[in-house]
C-alpha cells in the first residue's frame, strides 16, 4: 500500500500559521531561529519519511524576532496569522516608510489596499536594521484602527466629552494660552513626533513666550550642550567594528530586539566580549554579568574593578547607557562615571575616529527634538496649562491638578485621560515626515494610509492654532516647513546622512557629582509588547502579552486596570 504523508499543522503562537503539510525540511526558519534570533525552539524531529519541523515540545515562538520566519519560508508553511487570507499579494499597493516603534528608525514596507494597512515587511538597509524588524513593528499596526481620535472635543463639567469642529476647538485652545503667561504654559513632546511638527511646536509656544518644553517621557538627565551627549556616537554598525562593548542598566532584547540581532552576530562572528552592569536577563548569547548595582561603575571609573584590565586592553570598546537609567535621580552621577571611563580608556580614540559612549534610546522622537533645542526640563510645577503633543508616556503625577490640558494626538491612551481638549492627529504611517534615529541619522516617512476622520498632520493643526492665536507660523506647506528646519538645523534636511557629532573631551572633563545610588537596576521594558500607545491597543500586541509573555504582565495589567477605571 502507497505511503501518504499528511502532516499535522503545529501551534507555534499567535503570529505564525502553519501548514505543515508544504513543508519541504530547507531548515531555513530552524536556522533562522537557531542562528540569529538565538532561540533554540524549532528542529528537525523523527528520521526518513517521518521527518518533521517541530518544536520537540508543545511550546510557541517566544523570540522578538519571530515573524521572521513567515518571510524565509520559501513553500508558504509559515505563513503571517494575522494576514492570512486578508488579501493577495497583487492587490497590495508597496510604501516605503520608517518605523517608528523604537528610535532605531528600521526601513519598512507598508502594504495597503485601499484605505488598509494589512502588513509590514521589513526594507533591507544593512547601517540600520540590516534586513530584520521586530515582532511588534510587524504587526502592532492594527492598534491604529483602536480608539483613534477623529473628532475634536471638550470635556463637559460631568467628565464626558462633547464633540466640536476645528474652528470652536481652535478658539478653545487660543483662549486658554491667552489666558496665562509664557512661564504658565507647558509643553510635552511624545514618542512618535517627526521633526516637522516639533519645530511648528517649539515655534508657536516660543511665540507664547513659552520655552518650557521637554521631549523627556521618563524624565531621564540627559546633557545637551554637545551633540555627542545623546548620540549612539559609535552608530549602529559600529559593534560590527568594536571589541568590547559594556552594557549599564539596559536590556537591548526587549529594549531594541533588531540591535540584540546584530550584538549576537558579533558575538559569533567577530568573537565580541560583553560585559553587563544590570539585572541578569537571557541575551541569546554569552557575557559578562557584573552585577546589579551602579557601584560597580563607581569602581570601574576608579580603576579598583578587574574590569578595568578588560577595558585597558581593548582597542574599540563601547559604553551603551539605557535611556531609562538615566531616570533615577543619581542620573547626572552615572553620565559624570561613564566620561571619567571614557577620558582614561580608549572609549574615546580620536585617533581611529572612534566614540564609544553611547544613548540607547527608545523614542524615535527624541533625537530630532534635542537636534531642535528642546532643552530638557525638571517639573510642571506652576503650569496652568499643559500642551501634550501626542505625549501618553509620562509621569502624570507631574501635571498639577488645577492645570488645563490641550491633547494632540492619535489614540485614546494615557494622555486622553487628562486632557479638557482633544484635537486629532495624523499617526506616523499616516504623513510625510522626518525623523532622526539614535545613530543621528536623518531618514524620511512616507504616508502610507489617510487619517481617519478630522485629523490632520500635526503641522497643520499648530499651524491653524497660531493663525487663531494672531501669530500665524511662517510656513503653509511641508516644503516651507523644511526650508524653516534647515534654517535651525541644516542637517535635518539631509536625509540619509548622519552629521558628525565629534569628541567633545570638554565635556568629558567636566566635574560633577559622581556619587551614585545603591538602588539597584531594573528591566526598563516589562511587557515588550505593550510600550506605547499604539501597541497598548492592538489585539494582536493583547494576544503576545498573554501567549508570549505570560509571566511579565505588569504594564498590560495596570492599562487594562486603568481602562476599566476610566
Amino acid at each position: 500500500m502507497e505511503y501518504k504523508r499528511a502532516v499535522e499543522d503545529k501551534q507555534l503562537g499567535p503570529l505564525i500559521k502553519t501548514s505543515m503539510t508544504r513543508c519541504i525540511h530547507c531548515t531555513r526558519c530552524v536556522r533562522f531561529t537557531e542562528l540569529i534570533a538565538g532561540e533554540y525552539t524549532l528542529g528537525q524531529v523523527m528520521r526518513g519519511k517521518a521527518n518533521e519541523i517541530s518544536t520537540y515540545i508543545e511550546k510557541v515562538v517566544t523570540n522578538e524576532l519571530s515573524g521572521k520566519v513567515v518571510d524565509l519560508c520559501p513553500v508558504g508553511a509559515l505563513n503571517n496569522l494575522p494576514y492570512s487570507f486578508q488579501a493577495r499579494p497583487w492587490e497590495l499597493k508597496s510604501n516605503y516608510t520608517i518605523d517608528a516603534m523604537d528610535a532605531m528608525g528600521a526601513n519598512i514596507d507598508a502594504h495597503t489596499r485601499g484605505a488598509d494597512l494589512l502588513r509590514i515587511l521589513p526594507r533591507i538597509n544593512e547601517e540600520v536594521n540590516e534586513e530584520w524588524i521586530s515582532d511588534k513593528s510587524r504587526h502592532a499596526f492594527d492598534g491604529l484602527k483602536k480608539q483613534r481620535l477623529a473628532v475634536p472635543m471638550s470635556r463637559k463639567p460631568d467628565g464626558t466629552y462633547a464633540e466640536l469642529n476645528w474652528q470652536e476647538a481652535m478658539q478653545k485652545a487660543a483662549e486658554k494660552l491667552t489666558s496665562v503667561t509664557g512661564d504658565k504654559i507647558q509643553g510635552v513632546i511624545g514618542q512618535f513626533q517627526d521633526v516637522e511638527s516639533i519645530i511648528a511646536y517649539k515655534d508657536l509656544m516660543n511665540r507664547l513666550n513659552c520655552d518650557n518644553l521637554d521631549v523627556r517621557s521618563n524624565q531621564a538627565e540627559l546633557n545637551c550642550d554637545f551633540r555627542s551627549q545623546y548620540l549612539m556616537n559609535s552608530r549602529i554598525v559600529g559593534i560590527d567594528e568594536t571589541d568590547l562593548l559594556l552594557f549599564i542598566g539596559s536590556n537591548p532584547k526587549t529594549e531594541n530586539p533588531v540591535l540584540n540581532a546584530r550584538i549576537r552576530k558579533a558575538v559569533n562572528v567577530n568573537g565580541l566580549d560583553v560585559a553587563v552592569i544590570g539585572p541578569a536577563n537571557n541575551l541569546t548569547y554569552n557575557y559578562s554579568h557584573l552585577g546589579n548595582s551602579l557601584k560597580t561603575l563607581q569602581e570601574i571609573a576608579d580603576g579598583t574593578h578587574p574590569f578595568c584590565e578588560r577595558l585597558a586592553q581593548a582597542d574599540l570598546p563601547m559604553i551603551v547607557v539605557g535611556n531609562e537609567t538615566l531616570s533615577r535621580t543619581d542620573g547626572q552621577a552615572i553620565q559624570n562615571l561613564i566620561n571619567e571611563i571614557a577620558a582614561k580608556t580608549n572609549v574615546i580614540n580620536e585617533a581611529e575616529g572612534w566614540n564609544g559612549v553611547n544613548i540607547l534610546h527608545s523614542d524615535a522622537s527624541r533625537v530630532g527634538a534635542l537636534d531642535l533645542g528642546i532643552i530638557p526640563r525638571q517639573n510642571m510645577d506652576g503650569a496652568k496649562v499643559v500642551v501634550l503633543l501626542g505625549a501618553d508616556n509620562f509621569r502624570h503625577e507631574d501635571i498639577p491638578e488645577d492645570a488645563y490640558v490641550i491633547y494632540m494626538g492619535t489614540t485614546g491612551d494615557e494622555g486622553v485621560y487628562y486632557a479638557d481638549l482633544i484635537m486629532p492627529t495624523a499617526s506616523y504611517l499616516e504623513k510625510d515626515g522626518t525623523y532622526v534615529n539614535m545613530d543621528g541619522r536623518v531618514q524620511q516617512t512616507r504616508a502610507a494610509l489617510t487619517p481617519p476622520g478630522f485629523a490632520r498632520d500635526d503641522w497643520m493643526v499648530l499651524r491653524a492654532l497660531s493663525e487663531e492665536l494672531g501669530t500665524p507660523l511662517p510656513y503653509d506647506s511641508l516644503d516651507e516647513v523644511r526650508t524653516r528646519l534647515a534654517e535651525i538645523a541644516p542637517h535635518l534636511v539631509r536625509y540619509d546622512h548622519i552629521e558628525p557629532s565629534g569628541f567633545d573631551r570638554v565635556a568629558l572633563t567636566s566635574t560633577g557629582e559622581r556619587q551614585v545610588s545603591g538602588a539597584l537596576l531594573t528591566d526598563s521594558v516589562d511587557n515588550f509588547y505593550m510600550t506605547d500607545p499604539i501597541s497598548r491597543n492592538s489585539h494582536i500586541m493583547a494576544r503576545c502579552t498573554r501567549e508570549l509573555n505570560p509571566n511579565k504582565q505588569s504594564n498590560f495589567k495596570e492599562w487594562v486596570n486603568t481602562w476599566i477605571t476610566h
